[in-house]
């Protein structure tokens, strides 16, 4: 997959590393902003088995 990438981007090999941080910090910040928050509701973080005593 990352292959196929670096052969589709344009450029020369700085220009692909720089395209290839920028996609990567797109992909962090559409995961933290719209994903995680979307999925937390799901996830069974906040189910605890403790009992208050």
């Amino acid at each position: 997959m990352y292959g196929w990438i670096w052969r589709h981007l344009p450029g020369n090999a700085w220009l692909k590393a720089l395209l290839s941080l920028v996609l990567a910090v797109a992909v962090v910040y559409v995961l933290f902003q719209y994903v995680f928050p979307w999925a937390e509701p799901l996830l069974p973080f906040n189910d605890v088995t403790v009992d208050n005593q």
